[in-house]
């Protein structure tokens, strides 16, 4: 039995989808073919549930050429968009195709009246499985990371061997991120050992929050000892690829990520996890599936959410919903 998953998005959004895959092997024993951006096939080469990858984004003279060597019984169509529409006609099949919630989201974006479904997008996934009696089993979302790409101990400073706090500061949009000051505000609040993962387009931010951290003098480790500051920074944004970096997180003992990649990576792990909301807001339903999270967002706001993505500056100018945060947390020693 063959079946085909079609998703595009981002490796966030992919992972969100390997719990259907998971059931999908397991329960039916089918041949899963999965449909996604090229770009992200090595990313998700490991997973055990995966038989064979499609792109996504392949010309559809070429994906037909390739769809017609198949017989498959089922399309599972998680996209639901024109392309996702020739690409699941040309495969034949039973079609299950997800119904996004765009009006529901428009009407709370816009008049603030929340019409969403309570459930996570995951959960919203298998009850379209559930057709063809596939369930959920409630082991969350699968990350596998290639034995080449695990980053060892001794790779880090002697000073976050022991243990760390990573903490994810890549996000695709402004206005999905803390501004310098109140990030550097976090990882003082953190104060522990700090590993800060990120792209080589964080490099800029994460250089300033570095430096400020960095204490030249014996006079002033002193100072910093006397007043119980621990927060020693590692910066590692742009020194490795996105397994190392996901290897970084499944390392740590804390996690603190914004509504991005890394928050679905250290979801997988099960990992102690802090999550900072600025436009954007977990009722959207992918917030970190299955697994225990700390949410940090300012509900006083009534232009919050204001997209379901994110905007290169905040369409307000006053960015609160960042700027007045709060971060109310402990981390035992």
């Amino acid at each position: 039995m063959n079946i085909l998953i079609i998703k595009s998005g981002s490796v966030g959004d992919l992972l969100l989808i390997t719990p259907i895959i998971r059931r999908l092997k397991t329960e039916m024993d089918a041949n899963v073919f999965l449909a996604i951006d090229e770009n992200y096939h090595a990313l998700f080469s490991e997973n055990p549930y995966i038989d064979q990858f499609l792109s996504y984004n392949e010309k559809l003279t070429n994906l037909r050429k390739i769809l017609t060597k198949y017989e498959f019984s089922h399309v599972i169509d998680l996209q639901n968009s024109w392309r996702s529409f020739r690409i699941r006609k040309m495969a034949g099949g039973n079609h299950l195709i997800f119904k996004k919630q765009f009006l529901k989201e428009w009407i709370y974006l816009k008049l603030k009246i929340n019409l969403l479904s309570k459930s996570h997008v995951v959960d919203q996934y298998f009850q379209l499985v559930n057709s063809i009696d596939i369930k959920p089993d409630h082991l969350g979302i699968d990350f596998y990371i290639p034995e080449k790409d695990e980053v060892e101990n001794n790779w880090l400073p002697k000073s976050h061997q022991a243990g760390y706090a990573a903490l994810a500061i890549n996000a695709k949009h402004f206005t999905q991120k803390l501004p310098t000051n109140r990030l550097i505000e976090l990882c003082d609040r953190i104060n522990k050992p700090i590993v800060l993962v990120g792209n080589k387009e964080d490099l800029p931010v994460a250089n300033e929050v570095e430096s400020f951290f960095k204490h030249g003098t014996k006079e002033q480790e002193e100072v910093i000892e006397g007043l119980n500051k621990k927060t020693i920074i590692f910066n590692a944004c742009g020194k490795f690829n996105f397994n190392q970096a996901a290897s970084i997180i499944k390392n740590a003992r804390w996690v603190f990520a914004y509504d991005n990649d890394m928050m679905h990576v250290a979801s997988a792990f099960n990992k102690s996890l802090y999550t900072i909301w600025g436009n954007t807001t977990p009722l959207f339903g992918k917030y970190p599936y299955q697994s225990k999270f700390t949410v940090f967002e300012n509900n006083k706001l009534s232009c919050r959410p204001c997209t379901l993505k994110g905007f290169a500056n905040c369409p307000k100018g006053h960015f609160k919903c960042m700027n007045e945060v709060t971060f109310d947390f402990y981390l035992p020693d």
